[in-house]
């Protein structure tokens, strides 16, 4: 991930990308009265947010890196903002599916007349602020400020209903995400600056080849152990516990926003920390793409056993995630080419699934995978869409999630490992062994005569996970964009 300094432009539109959100959220809550209004002011929050972003792709792709520095509260300590072609790739994603998810979440929130409305939206805005702010880091520092923010601004959102259940799963939200931040995350942001002097992130990484190898290794074991939103097991219930917020909750969040934040750490870390070079020198690549595999398959196979969707879902997201991690752990043009499209893809192919859930419950009522017999035939565009987020998933060509899954593959034999692609054909197994029956269920068992009057959802919520579904089979067959965009992050 480099550019020299003759490539770098200063420019404050990563701050404005940043800011425009939390001004949306500010308005929000002022507009707090008046529903519609309110709901006006998010989207236009996000609109603005995606336009800013979208202005700095010609830059990106011109082979420029835009920097911003705010401040610095010590040599080599700043609040700084980086924006390259991975900075844009995760940033393009959430803040266009924020767009489209607050629409989903006016039919949703309507729809079921939830309480704290306000609330809801407010702190909506005020995550991708977080997420965007993560996305255009350019410091450690800069990195675990706005990593930790993310955590506060999603919390609210979590324990949304305010039952037992939501605020048990909120305590263990927080509890595993801002533990492991203060524990690990923040000791391995110390030590890096001790080791190198420095928190601004190096095209080619920053620690030095010649410090204490056992001390590197144990540093990079601290920051693994730290960035929680990942999902790695054994740090990943949290994820699943999550799951009782508002599915618009679960689809932009933990099916983009926070999750992608915490394997976007992971993979600064790997690449501006440590870099390609050192990862070689210590013989971390290997390791750690055996360590993520067993998540992969561990999540997978819990994944078979649930009959809540949002719970399958959700441990089908942790198996997901490690192959962002796997691809960059790689290290190898193919393989970090499969990790961070998978950023993109893994986004639009899950958020059309939990879409999907949600338009379900508020049109059936229904949130168990033995209930949906024969409801292809009521909510035929929701069953057809949730279809095609799940073959994508699975990995079937024509869809986004079989090009993640093509580059990983070569990237694990240009690597020399047969074992991993081995885990990755495994995988895909069991993504077809917990996604198929759902599809089976919903088109080819029969009706219960109790939903013969059952219908689809809102159109606030249909349109936007047609649209999902759509990206999904387009992206799998057109994925140039963002294939151009992650070109200008290895070259």
């Amino acid at each position: 991930m480099s550019a020299n300094a003759a490539h770098q432009i200063v420019s404050v539109l990563p701050l404005l990308a940043i800011l425009t959100s939390s001004f949306g959220a500010l308005f929000i809550m002022l507009l707090r009265n008046h529903p519609n209004l309110r709901e006006t002011a998010s989207v236009a929050a996000g609109l603005a947010k995606f336009l800013i972003i979208a202005s700095m792709v010609p830059h990106v792709l011109s082979g420029k890196v835009i920097t911003y520095q705010l401040f610095s509260i010590y040599p080599g300590v700043n609040l700084s903002f980086r924006v390259d072609g991975f900075s844009l790739l995760f940033a393009c994603v959430s803040s266009f599916l924020w767009i489209l998810t607050t629409f989903y979440s006016i039919g949703y929130m309507r729809g079921l007349k939830e309480h704290a409305q306000t609330r809801y939206y407010a702190c909506f805005a005020l995550t991708l602020s977080g997420a965007i702010g993560v996305a255009c880091s350019g410091s450690l520092f800069t990195l675990f400020l706005f990593y930790e923010l993310v955590s506060i601004f999603t919390y609210p959102l979590v324990m949304h209903h305010e039952d037992e259940e939501a605020l048990s799963g909120a305590k263990k939200y927080l509890i595993y995400l801002m533990g492991s931040g203060k524990l690990f995350f923040l000791p391995a942001v110390i030590l890096t600056y001790v080791i190198s002097g420095t928190l601004d992130f190096g095209p080619h990484g920053i620690l030095p080849a010649s410090a204490d190898h056992t001390l590197l290794i144990g540093l990079y074991i601290l920051f693994i152990a730290g960035i929680a939103k990942a999902g790695i097991a054994p740090l990943h219930s949290w994820l699943p516990s999550a799951m009782v917020a508002p599915t618009p909750v679960s689809a932009l969040l933990h099916a983009v926003a926070v999750v992608k934040v915490g394997v976007f750490c992971i993979v600064r870390v790997i690449y501006n920390v440590y870099g390609p070079e050192l990862m070689d020198i210590l013989n971390l690549a290997l390791p750690t793409a055996f360590f993520v595999s067993g998540t992969i398959l561990y999540a997978s196979m819990i994944a078979l056993t649930c009959d809540n969707l949002k719970a399958r879902l959700a441990y089908s997201t942790v198996s997901q995630l490690s192959y962002i991690v796997l691809g960059a752990a790689l290290v190898n043009l193919s393989g970090t080419k499969g990790g961070l499209i998978h950023i993109a893809n893994h986004a639009f192919s899950k958020i059309t699934l939990f879409y999907c859930a949600g338009a379900i419950f508020v049109a059936t009522g229904k949130k168990y995978v033995s209930q949906l017999s024969g409801l292809g035939k009521k909510m035929p565009i929701t069953m057809s869409a949730f279809a095609v987020g799940a073959l994508s998933m699975i990995g079937v060509p024509g869809t986004s999630g079989f090009i993640t899954k093509w580059f990983l593959g070569v990237g694990c034999l240009d690597k020399g490992s047969v074992i991993l692609l081995v885990v990755i054909l495994t995988s895909s197994l069991l993504n077809a062994g917990y996604f198929l029956p759902v599809i089976y269920t919903a088109f080819f068992k029969r009706l219960a005569p109790e939903d013969k009057d059952l219908g689809e959802a809102p159109l606030t919520m249909v349109v936007p996970l047609a649209l999902t579904a759509a990206a999904t089979l387009l992206f799998g067959i057109f994925p140039e964009p963002f294939l151009r965009l992650i070109q200008e992050v290895i070259q």
